[in-house]
């Protein structure tokens, strides 16, 4: 099994999507989960001036499904907990990996999917990979907890921020319209008590 999660939401006006991945989960479940998930929410989802066309979002959710089960099926790649975002044919790839190997591997595997046109890797790698289940336990809440700020907050909770946490630093990736906003999520992030350090990796939108 690998240690991912799936989290897919909606603003109620269309204006983003969100996709996150890391939860244990069956393998094979998992690859269904991203496929499905992003489809529905593609054609769920409208566009706005500040995002790509209806079209363009659905072939951007089509992509990150496909570097999602990839990475998965991936001997290298697949025990990392690596969240996958796209914009417009670039793939921004975040969260956490044992080591240098794994981080280029997943490079390469994202960058191996037609239609792909650029890879951003935005992976950390581990200081510590071998985290005790109590801190496991602890960082889910920090990530937990920063989402639920980020969903709460009124500019920030319908843009495609990720949140991955290890050992107290929680990273963010995904794209946002601004430097103002990549700095909103980052001062959310570091309001939440039992953040030891917000590593702000958003990439802001091109027009």
């Amino acid at each position: 099994m690998s240690a991912l999660e799936a989290r897919f939401a909606c603003r109620a006006d269309g204006a983003e999507t969100v996709h996150t991945i890391g939860t244990l989960m069956n393998t094979g479940f998992l690859k269904l989960t991203a496929i499905l998930g992003v489809l529905a929410i593609a054609s769920a989802c409208t566009s706005t001036r500040t995002q790509e066309s209806a079209g363009e979002a659905f072939d951007d959710s089509v992509l990150t499904s496909k570097v999602k089960v990839a990475l998965i099926d991936d001997p290298v790649t697949k025990a990392g907990q690596i969240n996958v975002e796209t914009y417009r044919g670039v793939v921004q790839l975040g969260g956490f990996v044992d080591n240098t190997q794994q981080r280029e591997q997943a490079t390469q595997v994202a960058r191996s999917i037609t239609g792909v046109k650029e890879v951003r890797n935005d992976l950390r790698i581990s200081t510590n990979p071998a985290a005790t289940t109590g801190q496991v336990i602890d960082d889910s809440v920090l990530t937990a907890t920063v989402e639920a700020k980020l969903m709460q907050d009124a500019t920030a909770k319908g843009y495609q921020i990720n949140v991955g946490t290890q050992k107290g630093v929680v990273q963010l990736t995904g794209f946002v319209d601004s430097t103002t906003m990549k700095t909103r999520a980052g001062e959310i992030a570091r309001s939440v008590e039992g953040v030891k350090e917000v590593r702000n990796d958003l990439e802001i939108r091109q027009m």
